[in-house]
């Protein structure tokens, strides 16, 4: 008898988020459904972006030197990872946030405080999954 082996997550997410707490929380439940690398500055999320090309990015926005808007404009200004659909996760949730994170081309503004851990995770299944539809 053949023992199922538990399934080896295919997708892979880049979470750049700077709160450690959070991040842990976060990081422990997506990496139970994706192959997950997290960074905590927008730096190091196009450092990392230079060498890998993740299927999806979760981006804060207040990050440590370079913020989320520039992490997002530079992520869609390169063709290599212009098609990676991304995610904004902030405390920021004013209407112009909002409006600014869609214009620079978020697949999703997400305010941190609406969302509990599980219900991010809900939403980037869902995002990854409506972004590989495209891609077919």
């Amino acid at each position: 008898m053949v023992m199922d082996e538990p399934a080896v997550p295919q997708k892979s997410v880049l979470m750049v988020e700077d709160d450690v707490l959070l991040s842990g929380l976060l990081g422990r439940k997506l990496s139970k459904k994706f192959r997950l690398k997290s960074v905590p500055t927008g730096e190091a999320a196009i450092e990392l972006l230079k060498k890998e090309s993740p299927d999806l990015i979760l981006l804060d926005i207040l990050l440590p030197g370079m913020d989320g808007f520039e992490v997002l404009r530079m992520v869609k200004a390169d063709p290599k990872t212009a098609a990676i659909p991304v995610v904004i996760l902030s405390n920021l949730g004013q209407p112009q946030d909002v409006e600014r994170g869609k214009k620079l081309g978020a697949a999703e503004f997400v305010v941190k405080v609406t969302l509990l851990p599980d219900e991010v995770v809900d939403l980037i299944e869902t995002v990854s999954k409506r972004s590989s539809s495209r891609a077919h």
